[in-house]
């Protein structure tokens, strides 16, 4: 793709859509509206099997990892910093501070995903030290 071409600029655009919609939705702790692929996968340090046993399906990242963590979501305060794109335009990083209310720590946090053709996410990957929370 020619990156002076309007499809090479409204792919970025919607790479950047699609995980601005994520954090809009973790904000609102509105889970059903993440834009995920019914096939996703998700692996993040804090899931069940950790990043190594990634959660398949829309419907079990919901159940066993959105819905358990919704409490924690109250009162949560998102920065979105920044996008860092996939060269092959398949996916994209996005770095935020997540604040929690309680317990009251911020979380630094490079969440990737990978998004296709219709901006649906296919994959994410959560990058975060957990350690804050855990103890």
């Amino acid at each position: 793709m020619n990156i002076n071409s309007p499809e090479f600029n409204e792919r970025l655009q919607q790479l950047k859509d699609v995980a601005e919609k994520y954090f809009d939705s973790l904000r609102n702790r509105n889970f059903e509206n993440i834009p995920y692929h019914e096939a996703a996968a998700l692996r993040a340090p804090l899931t069940p099997g950790g990043v190594n046993n990634p959660l398949h399906g829309k419907e079990d990242i919901y159940d066993q990892w959105w819905k358990p963590l919704e409490p924690a979501l109250q009162g949560v305060t998102i920065n979105v910093l920044g996008h860092y794109f996939h060269e092959g335009l398949e996916g994209i990083i996005t770095e935020a501070t997540i604040t929690l209310a309680s317990p009251s720590v911020t979380l630094r946090v490079a969440d990737r995903f990978t998004i296709d053709a219709e901006g649906k996410i296919t994959e994410q990957e959560n990058h975060v030290d957990p350690r804050e929370v855990t103890g």
